[in-house]
């Protein structure tokens, strides 16, 4: 099957910026994402989709040669394969070098700008209870920060970072390198600097030099009522600090939730299994409930049949998104005695013995069938 438009694949027109890749990917990834979505083959293979769109067009080397060739880029079989069996070509580094002598040098670009941060992935573990109603949760956070003592900069605090000697504060560098096709320039990301123009001759003490630092606290979270099992809870600027100013990532809790000994869990609606003697069912009765709050009455209307199932509005659990309760389903279990007395027995069978059929529904409807069956 042909690989979709990775522009498609992220819903991006062709002159989107690097921003609006990043927003895109980061809303398709959490949509599509198999902690979100178990089991969901289909779902996975968008998730592995979208990653791939994302590896590329968050690339600028990649993506200048996506839109200049599209899938089918030299190398990769097309018909500007060729180039993996050329010999002689010394130091190169491979296929991005001989790019850019055909596009002026794309890794040449100072890496200055403003990069976000990496987003950190933690797990959380909730009782039932706490998914329901919410809670805070203390988490042990790992990430790294922008260092308070030279604010990034990674130099001495009363010094400042300098102008590269190797590529004069530019960014990048031109190599000569002898090749098939001659003797080229290849412009790239100045190896001194890598990229940023700037060095550091009196590195900060505290990060030596890179701007900074690895911390690790804890710090509570709060989780709203009504997530579920592999919801993702995020919480904006709390990940790992950015590059040259950029912002923080983000900060995703990934829940995951113990089952419950009497409660079982359809979205926000919860069902729980009560049992009751066969005279409850046949008179009718008042019986206690448990919820998720405090146990309530409710009442068993007389002739109540094995399986049946009463609703009762607004004691499930908030949906997560509207804060709208769900249901609360009672499932009845009639149960039939064991070991009963001899007296016990005796006035069953005379409760049997007085009965005319028209007591029970579902038996006089079964011979009534038998009957025309084999009549």
């Amino acid at each position: 099957m042909a690989k979709r438009d990775y522009y498609e694949v992220l819903g991006l027109e062709r002159n989107a910026d690097d921003a609006a890749i990043k927003r895109a990917y980061r809303q398709m990834a959490k949509k599509y994402h198999p902690d979100v979505n178990p089991g969901d083959k289909e779902a996975e293979e968008k998730f592995k989709e979208v990653n791939e769109a994302y590896s590329v067009l968050s690339d600028a080397q990649k993506r200048a040669r996506y839109d200049q060739f599209g899938h089918e880029e030299p190398g990769q079989g097309s018909g500007f394969g060729g180039f993996e069996g050329f010999g002689g070509f010394g130091g190169f580094g491979g296929f991005d070098d001989i790019f850019n002598i055909f596009t002026g040098g794309a890794t040449g670009a100072r890496r200055n700008g403003p990069v976000q941060g990496d987003d950190i992935r933690i797990g959380v573990s909730l009782t039932f209870e706490e998914a329901a109603k919410g809670c805070a949760k203390e988490i042990n956070l790992v990430r790294t920060e922008t260092c308070d003592e030279c604010k990034g900069t990674g130099a001495k605090p009363g010094t400042k970072p300098v102008s590269c000697t190797r590529c004069k504060g530019t960014g990048v560098e031109t190599v000569i390198a002898n090749t098939a096709f001659g003797r080229v320039q290849n412009r790239r990301a100045c190896s001194a600097c890598q990229g940023k123009g700037q060095t550091v001759t009196d590195p900060c003490p505290k990060c030596a030099g890179k701007g900074k630092i690895r911390t690790s606290k804890r710090r509570s979270v709060n989780i709203p009522a009504g997530v579920d099992e592999g919801n993702v809870v995020t919480i904006y600027s709390q990940g790992h600090a950015g590059e040259n100013g950029g912002p923080a990532g983000d900060l995703q809790l990934i829940i995951s939730v113990k089952p419950h000994k009497l409660f079982m869990r359809n979205g926000s609606d919860i069902f729980i299994d009560v049992p009751i003697s066969f005279t409850q069912a046949a008179l009718g009765a008042e019986i206690d409930v448990p919820t998720l709050d405090k146990p309530i009455k409710y009442t068993i209307p007389e002739g109540t049949q094995p399986g049946a199932q009463f609703r009762v509005r607004g004691m499930g659990i908030p949906n997560v998104r509207t804060s709208n309760k769900g249901d609360l389903y009672i499932n009845v279990k009639v149960e039939v005695p064991k070991k009963l007395t001899d007296k016990q027995k005796e006035i069953l069978r005379i409760f049997d013995e007085s009965t005319t059929g028209k007591e029970y529904e579902q038996k006089k409807s079964f011979f009534d069938r038998v009957k025309e069956a084999f009549s």
